[in-house]
């Protein structure tokens, strides 16, 4: 029986869904690799982009205040508006809200997830609710090239926190 060399086995190619894990994979690696003298909060802000972790938003993200005003049918109660803005892979870690929130997307794809559900995906022109004080545990844009935005209308009690993160 003669040996077989290495280079004379042939080897099925990897899906391109198991190339890309492969390669996500190693570059979490990498990034921990360069990282490891420094603590762990530093290695969660870096980590947070290529492994889907909820650390840090990146400094393409804001938030921008258009307008708030008290509801004079509702007592006690305010409407807030809001301009989320995200850069590619931009995302905001869990959170959630005093209040009722719309969201309203206005530029591309929006990635969201509320407590134990699905992630859902919603492009410009849909929109989702968000009930009171559940978990926003995804908000991310769901490029990595280009921008995303949405608008959030809030309905909360005067004075209150409207965004609370998750330790």
């Amino acid at each position: 029986m003669t040996a077989m060399s290495f280079s004379a086995v042939q080897r099925p190619m990897p899906s391109r869904s198991t190339a890309l894990a492969i390669v996500a994979g190693l570059a979490c690696a990498l990034a921990i690799g360069k990282v490891l003298p420094v603590t762990i909060d530093s290695v969660s802000g870096v980590l947070a982009p290529l492994c889907a972790t909820a650390a840090e938003s990146s400094p393409l993200d804001k938030v921008e205040p258009i307008g708030s005003y008290a509801l004079p049918n509702v007592p006690g109660k305010r409407v807030t508006i809001v301009r989320v803005s995200y850069g590619p892979g931009g995302f905001s870690r869990p959170h959630r809200h005093s209040g009722s929130v719309t969201a309203y997307i206005t530029k591309g794809e929006i990635r969201s997830q509320l407590g134990g559900g699905p992630v859902e995906t919603f492009g410009v022109g849909q929109s989702f609710f968000e009930p009171p004080g559940s978990t926003h545990l995804v908000s991310a844009n769901a490029s990595m090239t280009e921008p995303a935005e949405l608008i959030a209308v809030f309905v909360a009690d005067e004075g209150a926190q409207l965004t609370t993160f998750i330790e």
